[in-house]
């Protein structure tokens, strides 16, 4: 079975239609400069409709100590997503300050970006593959593009991993028959204009990865 992670949620509506929809993970930004980025009052609110059995996950790039315990005290978490430089070093202080569980996106464009992933795998509880950027001044993750995802096929992790980068509710069955990953992530993929959730394409791509499960069955 795949999960799905609905990220960057900023309204009500949003969490309401992930939730309903099925997802297992539901994500709120905290980088300011994302277009999806949502304060901690909100943030506050938005986690209250987050049910057992769903995850909250908080997206963070580069936090200071300051930003994750002002975050961490105010909005219930249930993991943090580090899509950042962050060392596995500080991917370790972060889980032993915090208590809590931490997933690791790496950047992905060729087979030596996979070089990265043994040491991460040693720290982080789950590791993300996204698209590397072409612009380094672009936004770590979010971006809408894929990347050549021959690059993962027959790798072994430890850990169940997230497949991220420009999914869709029309690709996503065939990323799903291609890799077999343990989550599915999307952002960009159901929004109307960039930061704008639109229900209609959250239902659509969790409708689509149920049934790209069903055939796999």
């Amino acid at each position: 079975m795949t999960d799905a992670k609905i990220c960057g949620i900023t309204t009500p509506e949003a969490m309401t239609a992930a939730i309903e929809g099925g997802a297992r993970f539901v994500g709120l930004v905290f980088y300011p400069k994302s277009p999806r980025a949502v304060d901690i009052e909100i943030a506050t609110y938005l986690a209250r409709y987050v049910p057992t059995g769903v995850r909250a996950v908080g997206l963070f790039v580069d936090p200071d100590d300051e930003t994750l315990e002002r975050t961490l005290s105010n909005v219930q978490l249930d993991m943090v997503q580090l899509h950042g430089h962050e060392s596995p070093g500080r991917i370790a202080e972060i889980k032993h300050k915090f208590g809590i569980q931490v997933i690791k996106a790496i950047s992905i464009e060729n087979k030596h970006d996979l070089e990265q992933v043994p040491g991460y795998e040693v720290a982080a509880d789950h590791i993300m593959f996204d698209a590397k950027p072409a612009d380094p001044d672009s936004l770590p993750g979010g971006n809408g593009l894929t990347f050549d995802w021959n690059i993962l096929k027959g790798m072994a992790t430890k850990h169940p991993w997230f497949l991220a980068g420009g999914l869709t509710p029309d690709n996503v069955h065939e990323a799903i028959a291609h890799l077999s990953p343990d989550i599915v992530d999307v952002s960009s993929g159901v929004e109307s204009a960039p930061g704008v959730k639109d229900a209609a394409k959250i239902a659509a791509f969790l409708d689509a990865v149920k049934q790209a499960d069903a055939k796999a069955a």
